[in-house]
């Protein structure tokens, strides 16, 4: 549900543009307790992957196909001010190299699919795996759920957006029903890859899981003088070594899904338009819709303009997509944990100190 230039018009999407720009920062400030040295470049390859995904159109009605958002599964996985900076470097990836999502809808688009989508759906995650018992099952149910959830609340948090600063005078009532109608099917596929996502995660390494952490087991009791207590924390030996090398081993799976996903998979998707495309030709919304500012880009629509055939074009798109979005996203995580390393006065200061 990526929003074209000439949607909304000026004045509303400066007003989305200032509420991004205040949504990343406390997303920068938020992320600095989310992020460790194991969970940095996690949130790295999310993004990439996240990236990758979306370019799997998937049909839902006909002549209608959907993608992923990924609100749902990077809020779950990284935490949710990590999941905002994840989605926000997609989203800025797409709109200047691949002409996705309109340049002046930046803002727009890092405030529908971005915001709304992380907190909508970390709530209903946090809310479910509070109320239901404590398993990987429960948590994978719950994954799914919010995610289902998510892709509607988008929906309509566009179609408030239209109603305040549309470019075209169309009945409100006929876009909210058209707008909430095809997302809920999108939903359904959203649910499933963030379900099966998060599933797989959990089945393998549940410890870098962040919306699991503490919920997945119960505090061991014990019975003292007739009442239960909760049992002492056990005394952790430090990680060895191979803890890290398992991590890297975990990523670099993760990755080359990615490019799997981006580089060959996505010739398959479906060429039909999605959910947002397909309202705005049926309603009208469309009718003032502008030229990309990135329409020239070598990259743009996701294929590699020097290269006459389809499917390597777009193959090498997706992989210097997945590429690109991995080095940035990485990098911007690995600065603000540094951040929070140095207002603690951790490795990174003390490396100072001692230099």
């Amino acid at each position: 549900m990526h929003v074209p230039d000439g949607f909304i018009d000026a004045p509303v999407s400066v007003a989305a543009g200032v509420f991004a720009a205040g949504a990343v920062a406390v997303s920068l400030r938020g992320a600095r307790r989310e992020l460790d040295e194991r969970t940095a470049p996690l949130a790295g390859l999310v993004a990439a992957f996240i990236f990758a995904v979306q370019m799997l159109n998937f049909p839902v009605a006909a002549g209608t196909s959907g993608h992923l958002m990924g609100g749902a599964l990077a809020a779950i996985l990284v935490g949710p001010y990590t999941a905002v900076l994840c989605l926000s470097v997609v989203l800025l990836m797409q709109g200047i190299f691949f002409a996705d999502g309109g340049l002046t809808a930046l803002g727009v688009n890092i405030t529908v699919m971005g915001v709304v989508t992380v907190v909508v759906a970390y709530g209903v995650f946090r809310l479910l795996t509070g109320l239901l018992p404590r398993t990987r099952r429960s948590a994978t149910a719950s994954a799914f759920v919010a995610a289902l959830v998510s892709v509607p609340a988008s929906a309509a948090a566009f179609t408030l957006l239209y109603w305040i600063g549309g470019t075209t005078d169309i009945p409100i009532g006929k876009v909210f029903t058209a707008m909430v109608g095809v997302h809920v099917l999108i939903g359904i596929g959203e649910a499933v890859i963030t379900a099966l996502t998060v599933g797989a995660v959990l089945a393998v390494r549940p410890d870098l899981v962040h919306g699991v952490q503490g919920t997945l087991t119960a505090p061991l009791k014990l019975r003292v003088d007739g009442e239960l207590v909760d049992a002492p924390a056990p005394i952790r030996e430090p990680e060895p070594v191979t803890a890290h090398r398992s991590n890297r081993g975990f990523l670099i799976t993760g990755l080359v899904s990615a490019f799997l996903l981006a580089g060959f998979v996505s010739f398959y998707a479906s060429a039909s338009p999605d959910g947002l495309e397909r309202v705005a030709a049926d309603q009208g919304i469309d009718e003032k819709v502008e030229e990309h500012g990135a329409a020239d880009s070598p990259l743009a629509d996701y294929g590699v303009g020097d290269i006459a055939n389809a499917r390597l074009s777009g193959g090498l798109a997706g992989v210097i997509g997945v590429s690109a979005t991995v080095v940035v996203g990485t990098g911007v995580f690995w600065v603000v944990r540094r951040r929070r390393e140095d207002e603690r006065g951790g490795p990174a200061r003390s490396d100072r100190e001692n230099a």
